[in-house]
């Protein structure tokens, strides 16, 4: 008696190779914008305080789904590295707020410059199909991280 497996359908495939191609764009886009050679981590908190302005570990904690002593430790090193600094809380002295200095500002828009650079300049190697296809993947995509 042979065993048959199940072939994967092709919704299956289409979303495994979705899943690689936008872990494979993900990564290149890190190591493309990493020269300072922060972790994912850090990266991800300068981020959003410079979209979110000062918080409070809490609270960053709570938007990168970690425990608040991990993002301790990775604002202690922000802070160390002059990329982050404490305020004081406007409304309550027992809290700290975290934003970002400016060489934080700087190295976070270099790194944001640099990924747009390097993202324009291979979506211009693409043919103009390949440019639509992606172009017409945004929205769906968008709504998928939404959802």
């Amino acid at each position: 008696m042979t065993k048959t497996t199940a072939r994967p359908s092709s919704t299956e495939t289409a979303v495994e190779e979705l899943v690689q191609a936008t872990w494979q764009l993900v990564r290149r886009l890190r190591a493309e914008s990493n020269a300072e050679g922060l972790t994912w981590s850090q990266t991800t908190v300068l981020g959003q305080l410079s979209r979110h302005g000062a918080m409070t570990t809490a609270d960053l904690a709570r938007a990168e789904s970690v425990k608040p002593q991990s993002m301790g430790a990775t604002l202690a090193y922000l802070e160390e590295q002059g990329l982050v600094e404490r305020r004081s809380h406007p409304t309550d002295g027992r809290q700290v707020l975290f934003a970002l200095t400016k060489m934080g500002r700087a190295q976070r828009d270099e790194r944001s410059r640099v990924k747009h650079a390097w993202l324009a300049e291979a979506v211009a190697q693409l043919s103009a199909a390949e440019q639509r296809a992606l172009l017409a993947a945004v929205e769906p995509m968008k709504r998928l991280a939404d959802s």
